[in-house]
């Protein structure tokens, strides 16, 4: 039976989310549609399958055809990256790196992130989580003037605390990270250098961003954001760390891989690999740009003052209004985006001072530059009117037309 037979309420609240994503503005810097292809895949006979172990050494029979899939996977992955390994298990980015943490740290051991509060993860040494609970974090931090990473001071702190490992890659960083200066403090400190591409993958994988592939012992990424496929995580490494890798993943810190999503990432590695790709890739920053220029010049803020990459950071303080009602605000009129953290906030994290702003979603609807500006202009009427409820609802039917002439699917 179909889930329309099965389960009338849920398959009512699934059809309500189709609709209220095609009518509303993405600009969440983490989220993408992936394509019907990649849905299809994920949601195939592939989820009834055990799978234990890694291609040809599982610990479940009848894995002939799982097999298969998990290589072709493995391989495509390797080729759009230009690695040695990739493996494709790990079920988030946040359980990569877990793995990767189990793969070279011991408990206790120190290691060196960015700040939450100025763009870093959870998972890169916040004291709520395993990072920050089971090993010792060491922060360096974002210029407070330039509001860009200082290599140098970056280079002197580590020298200074020696961590094990050192992280770069972040969910609210707007800059190309230079991973060569990365290298060389770690060289200096032997330390391990441990780059999270979440957001940035796809542009990487589309040449519209550095690859730390040649700096790097161990590469984590979700394939969910700019790469556009279904919600999962995958890693890379060289030769020389590529059985650690595998065996932190399996048996270290998971069983089962979820062979339905691993086909989805397999089906979004060879979309990845169409010279249509590279395109989007480079649409998605020139969005990006054309989007944080407009925003500029109607006077708003943006954290570094710039973006090179996907995602905008806003100061609103400037505007005299908080990230949690500017989210509230923007999400009345049909704009969906999330308020974040800036460098040195003095706002809680739950309020923040800021919004994050991303393009790789609205540019998957086939948008470009003109429909950016429009966007802009959109963004600064409600932030600049956050309490005016006649004008959220004009904004509201001013974003239903623009969308209307971008499906997400066509038939």
């Amino acid at each position: 039976m179909s889930l329309k037979q099965t389960d009338s309420e849920i398959y009512g609240l699934i059809s309500s989310e189709l609709s209220y994503q095609q009518s509303t503005l993405r600009l969440i810097a983490s989220e993408n549609y992936a394509s019907k292809a990649v849905m299809e895949a994920t949601g195939s006979v592939l989820t009834n399958k055990y799978a234990e172990g890694y291609p040809g050494k599982r610990y479940y029979a009848g894995n002939r055809h799982i097999d298969q899939v998990e290589a072709i996977a493995i391989e495509r992955a390797k080729k759009l990256f230009g690695v040695y390994h990739a493996n494709v298990q790990p079920h988030s980015g946040a359980s990569a790196n877990f793995a990767a943490f189990y793969a070279f740290l011991q408990p206790g051991d120190k290691f060196m992130g960015l700040e939450l509060a100025q763009g870093g993860h959870l998972t890169h040494g916040s004291p709520v989580n395993y990072s920050g609970k089971w090993f010792k974090p060491v922060a360096y931090m974002v210029d407070r003037e330039t509001e860009a990473l200082d290599y140098n001071a970056i280079m002197k702190k580590a020298k200074e605390e020696q961590p094990k490992l050192i992280i770069c890659g972040y969910t609210a960083y707007p800059l190309i990270i230079d991973f060569k200066a990365f290298r060389e403090t770690c060289d200096a400190v032997g330390a391990v250098l441990m780059v999270d591409i979440s957001h940035f993958a796809g542009l990487v994988a589309g040449g519209a961003y550095p690859s730390p592939v040649p700096y790097a012992d161990i590469i984590t990424s979700t394939t969910h954001k700019t790469l556009r496929g279904p919600r999962g995580a995958m890693m890379m490494a060289p030769e020389r760390n590529a059985q650690i890798m595998d065996k932190a993943v399996f048996p270290g810190t998971q069983g089962g891989p979820l062979e339905n999503v691993i086909a989805g990432k397999a089906v979004c590695y060879h979309e990845a690999l169409q010279p249509e790709f590279k395109t989007y890739a480079g649409q998605v920053v020139k969005n990006a740009k054309v989007l944080a220029d407009e925003l500029v010049a109607s006077g708003v803020r943006l954290v570094a003052g710039k973006t090179e990459t996907h995602l905008i950071l806003v100061d609103l303080t400037p505007k005299g209004i908080t990230g949690k009602e500017a989210q509230v605000a923007l999400e009345e009129a049909g704009i969906i985006a999330n308020r974040n953290m800036i460098p040195f906030d003095k706002q809680k994290p739950f309020v923040t001072s800021g919004m994050r702003f991303g393009s790789a979603a609205l540019t998957t609807r086939g948008m470009k530059e003109g429909e950016m500006k429009h966007t802009a202009s959109l963004i600064v009427k409600v932030l600049e009117n956050p309490n005016d409820s006649e004008l959220k609802l004009k904004v509201r039917k001013d974003v239903e037309e623009l969308c209307a002439g971008f499906p997400i699917y066509k038939n």
